[in-house]
């Protein structure tokens, strides 16, 4: 069964502990988008929150940063407490020097791929990675359409990976509930990242369980 990971994009964050607590029994993860209002236009939260959130789930804690000069966040989100850090490829010049940098704060590492992002690009550094993040909408907002050209990218990289035998995890971001989480596995995803059809749904917990269970019937 593929790994959930509620994105809190969509969540009401001046009730940030309990919106995640509603979604713990189904969410594998808690996947935090963490935007400057530079590379990206919206501004959101850091490493304080995750700190504040860290103490109220057991939940891994999956920082996507969405800035520029990610390398200067890297310590004090391993002091918050998060578990893995991801930034997008776009807002670096060389990527192997902050991926070791994250690993030797003690977390796990991973890049993200904007749309106009080709898999290629990063095909030469799976082996220092622990997951891979397709974008399958704009970085900066929940809520866009699911952009199916995603698809061929997870392929792309599912391929790669398998064939060199690496653990690397497929994350897809953006647009993901129960209408395109079948075509995300199908292509070769591990963990399906959700916002808006979590949180913006009526019932958060329900709609958290029921992607769950369409990953697991796909």
């Amino acid at each position: 069964m593929a790994t959930l990971g509620a994105s809190i994009l969509s969540a009401d964050l001046a009730r940030l502990a309990d919106e995640v607590k509603l979604v713990a029994a189904d969410a594998d993860l808690i996947h935090i988008d963490v935007m400057d209002g530079h590379f990206v236009p919206p501004l959101t939260i850091g490493p304080p929150v995750i700190a504040a959130l860290r103490a109220h789930t057991d939940l891994p804690l999956h920082a996507h940063l969405q800035v520029e000069g990610p390398e200067t966040l890297i310590d004090d989100l391993a002091a918050a407490g998060t578990d893995a850090v991801s930034f997008q490829h776009e807002a670096v010049a060389e990527a192997l020097p902050l991926h070791r940098k994250i690993r030797g704060a003690g977390m796990r590492t991973g890049i993200a791929l904007a749309p106009e992002t080709p898999a290629d690009a990063i095909l030469g550094d799976l082996e220092e990675l622990d997951h891979v993040v397709v974008l399958a909408v704009y970085p900066g907002w929940a809520g866009q359409p699911f952009r199916s050209d995603a698809l061929a990218k997870i392929q792309t990289l599912r391929f790669e990976i398998d064939r060199r035998g690496l653990t690397v995890e497929v994350h897809v971001d953006g647009g993901v509930g129960p209408e395109t989480a079948a075509s995300c596995l199908d292509a070769g995803a591990d963990v399906l990242v959700a916002a808006s059809a979590i949180f913006g749904a009526e019932d958060p917990a329900r709609a958290a369980r029921d992607l769950k269970r369409a990953a697991g019937a796909a």
